[in-house]
């Protein structure tokens, strides 16, 4: 089925910043739609977004040229091609682009393109998106945000988030229970503190604590009143985007809620501090994306223990993860679109980990849209995670809820596991 026209459009991401939208059009009329989130904690590797930079103009974050690029540039070599040829149709936009980063293009523009291309296949096809994606089978552990913090609230806390995962599930509907229980509980305590707080930009509460550990004993005891144990039916993960918090020119580690900074060294020592005393079995970000010697010392004191993620370091990048395998730093590798800017990249990436016998978890951004791509994403790769946000706000809601669309269209032959 060949591609007719290309269009795309600006829209309006959850933070309500413009982003991009691509729509394929088919020679028989069918289209397909994607939609591009964006992130705030964005890594230093990660493929570029293009913005205008106009400040009279959308604050400078309109995206006009990058939908310039899609009408002038892009929808020229797209036109014509076979919808269901995935790999060939993003390897021209990589060419097109001609940068390691694609920054001439934006990675915005060229992941419209790319997500419209796969739901254009999925429709021409008349079967599900994750089952055009792929022939996966198992539904996504989900992590969900109870608190939220670093860029994504302000800096209220200097850990950015504080998740739920639902490790004693022994099925998906049973993690969503299982979180909505420990995120009302917690949102019970949070007014009996008669302190404020707010919703942080991934639905999770945007609270007043004094000082980090304040946060643990507050999630431990969301998750006792709603009714179970720590470290049994409900665990936490934390994402500590340790590069926001890293000044290179000093190599140390800053908490600016308590005012104390760290070196590397004792930076990894207080975090395999905290993993010993919380039952923490995800832990992502720990050291900054350039503190590989940070990123070694907390691998040999928890690799073996629990889910060691990187983001920032890997940037869903094959090159970076291949360095971080063969360097040992990690045991898991975060996937995000926007990361790398291709379907087919981001696929390559989810292979390239589970092979290594890594864990893929399957992200979104602080900035998204109402499109569950990733949902089907996730399914269709058996990835086995899925990291959203909170349980809260509609574009976070509608991933949870796109899983169990799928949960119902597999039937019988979905498969669940609790185990990170």
């Amino acid at each position: 089925m060949k591609i007719r026209s290309l269009d795309a459009y600006q829209i309006y991401d959850s933070r309500g910043n413009p982003t991009i939208e691509a729509e394929v059009t088919l020679e028989n009329g069918m289209t397909g739609r994607g939609l591009v989130p964006s992130g705030a904690s964005t890594g230093q590797f990660e493929a570029k977004e293009l913005r205008d930079g106009e400040a009279s103009r959308f604050r400078g974050k309109s995206v006009f040229r990058a939908i310039a690029n899609v009408h002038q540039k892009i929808a020229a070599v797209v036109r014509g091609c076979d919808v269901l040829d995935q790999r060939a149709i993003d390897d021209s936009l990589i060419a097109l682009d001609g940068t390691p980063d694609k920054s001439h293009l934006g990675a915005n523009a060229i992941l419209a393109v790319s997500l419209a291309v796969a739901n254009a296949a999925a429709v021409a096809k008349g079967v599900p998106l994750f089952q055009s994606l792929g022939e996966g089978t198992l539904l996504p552990l989900p992590e969900i945000q109870i608190f939220g913090g670093g860029a994504h609230a302000n800096w209220r806390t200097d850990v950015q988030d504080f998740l739920l995962i639902a490790t004693g599930a022994k099925t998906y509907e049973e993690s969503l229970r299982i979180t909505f229980d420990v995120y009302h509980a917690a949102g019970d305590l949070m007014k009996e503190r008669g302190t404020c707080y707010g919703v942080a930009d991934e639905g999770g509460y945007w609270p007043e604590f004094r000082t980090n550990e304040e946060v643990f004993e507050t999630f431990l005891r969301a998750i006792e009143r709603a009714g179970y144990t720590p470290g049994v039916e409900a665990s936490l993960s934390l994402d500590i985007a340790a590069s926001d918090l890293f000044d290179e020119a000093s190599g140390l580690y800053h908490f600016r809620l308590e005012d104390r900074s760290f070196d590397s060294d004792a930076f990894a020592e207080l975090l395999t501090h905290w993993c010993e005393k919380y039952p923490v079995v995800s832990l992502e970000d720990p050291m900054a994306d350039t503190d590989f010697d940070g990123w070694k010392k907390i691998h040999s004191a928890l690799g073996s223990k629990l889910q060691l993620i990187g983001d920032d370091l890997f940037t869903t990048n094959i090159a970076r993860i291949r360095q971080g395998m063969e360097s040992g730093l990690a045991n898991a590798v975060l996937i995000k679109l926007n990361q790398i800017g291709t379907v087919s990249e981001t696929m390559d990436a989810i292979r390239l980990t589970q092979e290594a016998g890594w864990n893929p978890v399957v992200s979104a951004r602080s900035g998204e849209t109402e499109d569950a791509f990733i949902s089907h994403l996730a399914v269709a790769t058996d990835a086995g995670q899925l990291k959203v946000g909170s349980f809260s706000r509609s574009e976070r809601m509608a991933k949870w809820n796109e899983v169990l669309r799928i949960s119902r269209s597999l039937g019988a032959r979905a498969r669940f596991s609790p185990i990170c």
